[in-house]
């Protein structure tokens, strides 16, 4: 899968994006990450990429013609969505979609935004990970593609643990546990260290709606 990441900290997320899953990823060719600096399509000797906003107002707004000039430079593969706090809600269900797609791109605003220019006439969309604000798209950019990229097929080694994990079916993780089986008077479950599995799968739902019941009711709706 290709993805492209368009940012002024390019190195930020080709940094994250070297370690671990993701790594190991795009050494075995299963992610066709590309990052692009979208200073290198400024055009003047200081590599401004940004300007005051028209009408006033504090902050700068990143400027249009970087980033169209990088994205046409760059012939990324779409949708092309831009991660803003006004964007739809980043979820399971649409990592599951970008990772059906066979690529997509992300655009990283800074500042106090981009020109709407490049949101009417460039991008596909707007994605948030959050109703909360930061710096720039840059760490909601590594959060989405290694959400997406251990759903690609033979990134995770095990295709299964995707399946069993947190949302899908619309419930949270049932409770994990590994050695010892008792940890200062704090045991196991017997039900897990018996062998079987039937009861072991039931134990699991049955844990896993208890705990989307406690802390994320909203879950399993009205």
């Amino acid at each position: 899968m290709r993805i492209d990441v368009f940012s002024i900290f390019p190195a930020l997320v080709d940094a994250f994006c070297s370690e671990s899953l993701l790594g190991r990823a795009r050494t075995t060719a299963l992610l066709d990450l590309r990052v692009h600096d979208l200073r290198e399509h400024a055009t003047d000797a200081h590599r401004t990429i940004d300007d005051a906003p028209f009408g006033g107002g504090a902050g700068m707004v990143m400027r249009p013609e970087p980033i169209f000039a990088s994205v046409r430079a760059a012939q990324p593969p779409r949708p092309l969505l831009l991660l803003s706090p006004g964007g739809k809600r980043f979820d399971q269900q649409m990592a599951k979609t970008l990772a059906a797609s066979g690529g997509f791109s992300l655009l990283c605003g800074r500042y106090e935004g981009v020109d709407h220019r490049v949101v009417a006439e460039l991008c596909d969309g707007e994605v948030s990970i959050g109703d909360f604000v930061l710096g720039g798209g840059e760490v909601a950019a590594c959060a989405i593609v290694e959400a997406v990229t251990r759903l690609i097929p033979g990134v995770m080694g095990n295709d299964e643990s995707a399946a069993s994990e947190s949302f899908e079916g619309g419930l949270l993780e049932a409770p994990h546990y590994t050695r010892p089986a008792d940890y200062k008077g704090w045991k196991v479950p017997e039900v897990l260290l018996g062998g079987n599995h039937a009861a072991i799968e039931k134990w699991r739902r049955e844990a896993a709606l208890e705990a989307t019941k406690k802390r994320r009711p909203d879950l399993l709706g009205s």
